[in-house]
């Protein structure tokens, strides 16, 4: 069940998109919908997206399709003429210098398998916040249909904190961008605004432990106001 802003911006969104064929732009959207706010405009879109009501091309700007509409409206006749013509002339990702091979339950995705370019920002490492690293030189292109919903990035890991839970030094690993995890999640976090690092997620009363999955390495607890949740992780590729 949609929310009020969240039903007036797929509206607005589905009747641009059937009227000039482009959806509109985030200013455009908080204008149509009056808010303030673009971060106002971004969680908006990010839940629709999460509820599959829409899907964004995050390789390309101001690429929206809307995948349905509220139960209690008609079925759409028509794809919108932005999404037709997508589907008309296909997808055609940069491929990036290097050999990423999926590591996922032994899948192996056939070569006409539709894609999704997901940035690389870099080595995840102390001092580095993600925010930093918004400006990535390059893609990694995983499979649409192995993605789950939502915004995601990829991060190559330095260091050995992670290797008993199958993460070694060099892996890429994809993070579902997001504030929230579960306990015994694997998360990136940022702590003091300053370090980043990838550990799984324990909450203790009002203290945040970051466990490594190596012996050799201290749990390390912060009060929770100190950590943010940066995303989670959802898939590991490996280089060989």
């Amino acid at each position: 069940m949609l929310t009020r802003k969240q039903r007036h911006l797929l509206l607005f969104i589905d009747g641009r998109l059937r009227e000039t064929g482009i959806a509109p732009s985030f200013d455009e959207m908080r204008e149509g919908v009056g808010l303030r706010s673009k971060s106002g405009i971004h969680r908006l879109v990010q839940s629709l997206e999460e509820r599959g009501f829409i899907r964004r091309h995050h390789h390309r700007a101001r690429a929206l399709d809307v995948l349905r509409l509220p139960d209690d409206m008609a079925a759409r006749a028509a794809p919108a003429p932005a999404a037709a013509e997508a589907e008309g002339r296909g997808f055609a990702p940069t491929i990036i210098q290097g050999d990423f091979a999926p590591r996922i339950a032994g899948a192996r995705p056939s070569s006409d398998a539709p894609a999704m370019q997901v940035p690389l920002y870099g080595r995840i490492a102390a001092g580095l916040p993600i925010e930093a690293l918004r400006d990535p030189a390059a893609y990694i292109d995983i499979p649409t249909a192995q993605l789950p919903l939502g915004e995601h990035y990829a991060l190559e890991v330095a260091g050995d904190s992670m290797i008993d839970a199958g993460i070694l030094d060099g892996d890429t690993v994809i993070i579902r961008r997001g504030d929230i995890a579960e306990n015994g999640q694997i998360v990136v976090a940022l702590i003091d605004d300053a370090e980043v690092t990838l550990k799984r997620l324990r909450r203790r009363g009002n203290s945040v432990a970051l466990e490594p999955a190596n012996p050799k390495h201290e749990t390390r607890i912060f009060p929770a106001e100190r950590v943010k949740i940066q995303g989670r992780l959802t898939m590991l590729y490996r280089r060989y």
